[in-house]
């Protein structure tokens, strides 16, 4: 089989693990959303996850926070503001050649509660590059499924993967980085999930019952340019800006 119908079956397996977890939670009645379908599920529980996660040593040395902007992962944005942290937060789809929001709590013009929503932070926060970031103790990641190995699925864009690459590139993101994603315990698989070499995994994961380790997670050294199509490349200026000459 080649490598591009690899990714595909792979691409099909991963969309077959969220519909299976979407359907459980909206069963579950565990979201807080009409479903959780399409989207990282805003799962019920998830200021106690935030809180679980506060109680850690990782969290408390943690000085730079980067989060996803989805609403699961609101508590864990604001409570990071609220206890002084730095929070970088992307872009909707990295659209933009500045493709983060620096969130600084001495800078906020807003209780940091409204800053951490992903709206308002839109229009508060200042948008920078990757170049003014600042290496990251902490990086907090949403997810459709995780497995005890920290092999996570998100929703299917592709975007966290994206960041990922981007801090690992520029050298943000370290061994010492601790990457957690926040989940209600109906995401958390006990298997194998699918993954390819550009997914990164998960140091710990989270529930409001629960905090899992996971060893060894997989990290890719940064970009896999080879799965990024010229679609993809052109619409994220800072792909754009970074793409081989070949555009692959």
């Amino acid at each position: 089989m080649k490598e591009p119908d690899v990714r595909t079956h792979l691409d099909q397996d991963k969309q077959r693990v969220r519909e299976r977890v979407w359907d459980l939670l909206d069963a579950e009645d565990a979201v807080l959303d009409a479903t959780a379908h399409g989207r990282i599920p805003n799962f019920k529980g998830s200021e106690a996850a935030a809180h679980r996660l506060a109680e850690l040593p990782a969290w408390r040395d943690a000085r730079v926070v980067k989060a996803v902007p989805d609403k699961a992962q609101l508590p864990v944005r604001a409570r990071a503001l609220t206890e002084g942290k730095t929070v970088f937060m992307a872009v909707p789809k990295l659209a933009d050649p500045h493709p983060f929001y620096l969130l600084d709590p001495a800078a906020l013009p807003v209780p940091p509660q409204e800053a951490a929503s992903s709206k308002v932070a839109a229009t508060v926060a200042p948008r920078i590059d990757v170049a003014d970031l600042q290496p990251v103790d902490m990086v907090v990641v949403g997810s459709v499924a995780v497995n005890r190995a920290g092999v996570r699925i998100g929703k299917g864009a592709g975007y966290s993967d994206l960041e990922f690459a981007f801090l690992m590139e520029a050298g943000l993101i370290s061994n010492r980085t601790v990457v957690v994603s926040t989940v209600h315990s109906l995401q958390v698989l006990d298997e194998e999930l699918p993954a390819t070499d550009h997914d990164f995994g998960v140091d710990l994961i989270v529930t409001p019952d629960e905090v899992i380790s996971c060893p060894a997670p997989h990290r890719p050294a940064g970009l896999v340019w080879e799965h990024l199509d010229a679609a993809k490349i052109a619409a994220i200026p800072v792909l754009a800006a970074r793409a081989p000459a070949n555009g692959r």
